[in-house]
């Protein structure tokens, strides 16, 4: 158990490896669409670029969706429609009527043979009106529309809706029919008593309308003809027109559809997996391989394949969602978020494999593929200082204007014209250009969740402005002078080989806070002439001396530094002696133990700790120069940087000898510099 147990302990960092590359791919492949790949590309109106097609199996030639919704839309204008006919209304009407025309023309001068055929033609309009049947409501369909009357007694009629009255039209109807004849007086009396006495006597089934008309849909046949196994579909060259259209989409649907509907799902599958697992595996030999460091490191790992899944899980959304909004998605941000943590190479090398995983399930792969990798190129080799707001907007501009342009130029060689070029699509790149601007938001999001840092930190980090700085700065001005005087250099040393010269400007105005503590044992801060240290013995002037850089991670911590910023107060003395002291102690006694003299490290292990220890030991022995000269600088530099490579203090550090002659020669001329030293002329 305890051998397992120990290789587990050894093996963890791998395991983990494996285990986010396996839910990696698991969770890229459960996102890629559920059907198959068809092997060609078409368009309408374009010639058939491949070789001649035969149909691999038999298949029905599907309706478009236009050809179906027309034929749906002319089923529901022309589906049967049915309502209740309600009996013994008519007879009740006519009762009201005689009582009523007794009670409006009851007056004498009235009674006479002209009443009488009033109310007979009254009468008869009555008789018309019910034999075709009054509405309670107006129904708007066409007049043509096939009704059917049916009754109590089940029996049916079939006429068209325009037959039918409506109440609405009911003035006009009666003032028509009565005619000129008769005086204004009687028609508006005859026109008052029709209102109060018609009554509606049909009424809209719904249920059984709805009934038929669902019935007469499903009726509606999604195909029309079939292609037989071997027929050709279309010769190489031949124009698509649109009927050889509607063959190869209905081809391509149902060889996707069968290929997920058969054994043949899980090969596919296998298929989809090996080949995003093999994506994602060049990413990490190319870690292993050029990025070492980042590959050591699982949280940089995890975060590189956070930002894969992130952006294939954001284009499957937008694509399911509607794919016409593809372009919206800002694909540039992640190589922007990965330059700004690690370098322009890995976040380009990312980018690209994130666009091959792409092209599985956006529309048009080969347009997608080379917009999203001309615009990666482009997002990397423009953006330069991504902590400079003026930068980002221009390079997020150039972005956009090179995705205008690209698909402008794609548009023109499919189409031929420019008749038809859609202006909201220069619109969608635009909103994606504006979306990449969270880029600066995000990645302040990525560094308090990862523990990542940024050169956006990086730079809030070298305000000496800030808290901790300031407090440097009043308990020990030496030191933070100290502390300014080794950020130079050790900035123009890292511009000098290409090293992070941002990095280490940070790292060494903190190196030396742990001096906070006990300020007056550094001779820096000793402005009073008086040395604490002549009270101590050797041993426990060493101690505190040592003990400046435990102090100092102690108070990163305390004040929420990165860890990137706490590597340079751990290793900015290495393992090396406090050797003034030592040697005193060695002078008194004949047998010292030379770990109560040595820093615990550990020794640098990057070429930005590395240029620190050399600077920061430079700085501080310059101050000890007599009457320096230009022979002494060059000397000075020389011994005390050959004695550090002498002890190994650089073996762990990624920096050749000719680097760090480069870097000596950086520290002589600044030095020269700083001591103001002119050219020694003979006399």
């Amino acid at each position: 158990m305890n051998v397992f147990l120990n290789k587990w302990y050894k093996n963890h960092a791998l395991v983990y490896k494996i285990l986010l590359f396996v839910v990696t791919t698991l969770f890229i492949v459960y996102l890629f669409p559920k059907t198959g790949k068809f092997r060609y590309s078409f368009e309408k109106g374009k010639p058939w670029q491949s070789e001649n097609l035969y149909a691999p199996f038999n298949f029905a030639i599907k309706k478009s969706q236009e050809e179906i919704k027309k034929e749906q839309v002319e089923i529901e204008n022309n589906s049967l429609v049915y309502f209740d006919v309600t009996t013994g209304i008519k007879e009740a009407v006519l009762t009201d009527y005689s009582a009523r025309f007794n009670q409006v023309f009851n007056d004498s001068t009235h009674f006479n043979i002209e009443n009488s055929v009033l109310f007979k033609k009254g009468e008869a309009l009555i008789n018309n009106l019910y034999n075709a049947g009054v509405l309670n409501l107006d129904y708007n369909y066409a007049d043509d529309r096939p009704v059917i009357l049916a009754n109590s007694n089940k029996v049916q009629k079939k006429i068209q809706y325009g037959h039918l009255f409506e109440l609405t039209k009911l003035r006009e109807h009666v003032e028509n029919n009565l005619g000129n004849a008769i005086s204004v007086d009687a028609k508006k009396r005859m026109v008052s008593i029709f209102f109060d006495v018609i009554q509606p006597n049909i009424k809209l089934n719904k249920t059984l309308t709805e009934k038929a008309l669902e019935e007469e849909l499903s009726r509606v046949s999604l195909t029309r003809g079939r292609v037989e196994k071997d027929q050709l579909i279309i010769s190489k060259g031949q124009v698509i027109e649109e009927n050889q259209y509607d063959i190869l989409s209905s081809l391509k649907s149902e060889y996707e559809s069968q290929i997920w509907n058969t054994s043949n799902y899980n090969w596919v599958l296998v298929a989809y997996t090996l080949l995003v697992a093999l994506t994602l595996l060049m990413l990490l030999l190319f870690l292993s391989k050029y990025r070492h460091e980042v590959y050591l490191n699982n949280t940089k790992v995890t975060f590189i394949f956070f930002n894969i899944a992130l952006m294939v899980l954001l284009t499957t959304l937008v694509i399911n969602f509607n794919s016409q909004y593809i372009y919206v998605v800002p694909l540039c941000i992640m190589p922007l978020v990965l330059k700004a943590f690690f370098d322009a190479r890995l976040g380009l090398f990312t980018h690209v494999l994130t666009v091959l995983l792409l092209g599985f399930i956006v529309p048009n792969s080969y347009e997608y593929m080379f917009l999203q990798i001309i615009a990666g190129m482009v997002t990397i080799l423009t953006v330069s200082e991504l902590y400079k707001r003026a930068n980002l907007f221009i390079s997020v501009g150039q972005i956009t204007f090179i995705y205008i342009i690209a698909y402008f130029a794609f548009f023109v060689i499919h189409e031929g014209q420019l008749t038809g070029l859609k202006l909201e699509t220069f619109g969608l790149f635009i909103l994606c250009g504006l979306a990449t601007l969270f880029v600066q938001p995000l990645i302040y999001i990525y560094e308090k969740i990862f523990g990542l840092v940024s050169d956006v930190s990086l730079l809030e980090l070298s305000d000496t402005n800030s808290k901790l700085l300031k407090e440097l700065a009043n308990r020990a001005p030496g030191t933070f002078h100290h502390s300014l005087n080794v950020a130079n250099l050790a900035e123009a040393s890292a511009n000098e080989i290409g090293a992070n010269a941002m990095l280490i400007r940070v790292g060494a105005l903190y190196h030396d806070i742990g001096k906070m503590k006990n300020p007056t044992y550094f001779t820096e801060n000793q402005s009073t002439g008086i040395n604490p240290h002549d009270e101590l013995s050797y041993k426990e002037s060493a101690k505190i001396i040592i003990e400046h850089t435990l102090d100092g991670i102690e108070i990163a911590k305390k004040y929420n530094l990165p860890d990137r910023v706490i590597d340079f107060i751990r290793t900015h003395h290495g393992t090396s002696l406090v050797y003034y002291f030592y040697m005193k102690e060695k002078a008194r006694e004949e047998e010292v133990d030379v770990k109560d003299f040595s820093y615990p490290g550990p020794k640098p292990f990057s070429k930005e700790t590395a240029i620190l220890m050399m600077c920061d030991s430079v700085e501080a022995a310059s101050k000890s120069l007599k009457e320096p000269t230009s022979t002494k600088i060059n000397e000075f530099v020389e011994n005390i940087i050959d004695k550090q490579v002498e002890s190994g203090q650089f073996l762990n550090a990624d920096i050749t000898f000719k680097e760090i002659q480069s870097i000596k020669k950086v520290l002589k001329r600044k030095l020269a510099n700083i001591y103001h030293l002119r050219i020694e002329y003979p006399e």
